[in-house]
């Protein structure tokens, strides 16, 4: 395992905070896929291949969203040591490998909203348990809207009776399909359950599904619920899409799923994943025909009031450095 060394003129202890904090980022699953090389003029983000879920995500496009939204985190994380960052994404012969390097781009004063998405890095949590039935208001939902578009992507809001229940078939169907298929159903296990600084602990598993939930949820086997309807009856469903396909996109596209995240939880709102839908690629093209086949469809989000949650485990620094390389 790699140390930690000063990079971009922050000292160790700083260079530790600043990525703690890229890695409080969701991921499938909580797998964590990215690893970061330190050189003392950049950051390299990388991708980690030994956390690839080949069956549910085959083409690597949540792991990209994943890292994508590391890097979101770490970009607030530098913002908030006076650092504005420099950012390059895919940058080729320059990093091989890399998905993205961060350079030093000078000092950068904080305003009041990147100081309250700071804040919020630490609280954020996938939040599987119900939420309360309370609507959305309206204004929280520009907002969220807004910070999708501030990375360069768009918020879909799902407001139209029908194209809800459409959706609604979508999610149920890419349900159907990955739990019929047993290498889906065996990384679920795999990362289900007690492990050592990744995965899905049963205390952030939420509750158990039951055929009377309007929404398919994956199933953490958390602890059986009592009988009845206990899932929200109206959630805000929204599909964060980027405006063109490919590993680029799916990186903006990642740091635009953290901010709206971010974003949600200044607002005192609750967000967790029903990512099937993209998952399997049939639903998806079905998916992107019914946006009007001019996005891109990345991820969709539960969004409401919910109850506190405890964190997700995380892994320490060293495991996610690669070997240090000499400064250019």
């Amino acid at each position: 395992m790699a140390n930690v060394t000063e990079v971009l003129g922050l000292a160790v202890d700083e260079v530790t905070d600043v990525l703690n904090a890229a890695a409080l980022a969701p991921s499938v699953h909580n797998t964590q896929p990215w690893r970061f090389r330190l050189a003392r003029d950049r950051i390299e983000l990388h991708a980690d291949p030994t956390r690839r879920l080949p069956a549910t995500d085959p083409e690597d496009r949540e792991l990209r969203l994943s890292c994508g939204a590391a890097l979101f985190n770490l970009r607030l994380a530098l913002r908030d040591h006076g650092i504005r960052p420099l950012v390059t994404l895919m940058p080729g012969a320059e990093a091989p490998g890399a998905l993205a390097t961060v350079r030093r781009g000078g000092h950068g004063d904080l305003d009041e909203e990147t100081r309250q998405l700071i804040r919020a890095i630490p609280t954020r949590r996938s939040n599987r348990k119900p939420f309360r039935d309370v609507p959305v208001p309206v204004e929280h939902r520009h907002a969220l809207v807004r910070a999708a578009e501030r990375e360069r992507s768009w918020l879909h809001v799902v407001t139209d009776r029908d194209e809800r229940a459409r959706l609604q078939g979508l999610v149920a169907r890419a349900q159907r399909i990955q739990a019929g298929t047993p290498e889906v159903r065996a990384e679920l296990t795999d990362w289900t359950g007690e492990r050592a600084g990744d995965g899905i602990p049963s205390k952030s598993a939420g509750v158990r599904p039951a055929p009377q939930d309007e929404w398919a949820l994956r199933d953490f086997q958390a602890a059986e619920r009592k009988p009845g309807k206990d899932y929200e009856s109206d959630p805000l469903v929204v599909v964060l899409c980027s405006f063109y396909n490919g590993p680029l996109a799916e990186l903006q596209a990642g740091q635009a799923l953290q901010r709206v995240l971010l974003t949600a939880a200044t607002l005192g709102l609750s967000a967790s994943f029903m990512s099937q839908a993209i998952e399997v690629r049939p639903v998806r093209d079905e998916l992107r025909r019914a946006l009007g086949g001019s996005l891109e469809p990345q991820t969709i989000l539960r969004i409401g009031f919910g109850s506190p949650v405890p964190s997700s485990p995380r892994r320490a620094v060293r495991e996610f450095l690669l070997e240090p390389i000499a400064a250019a």
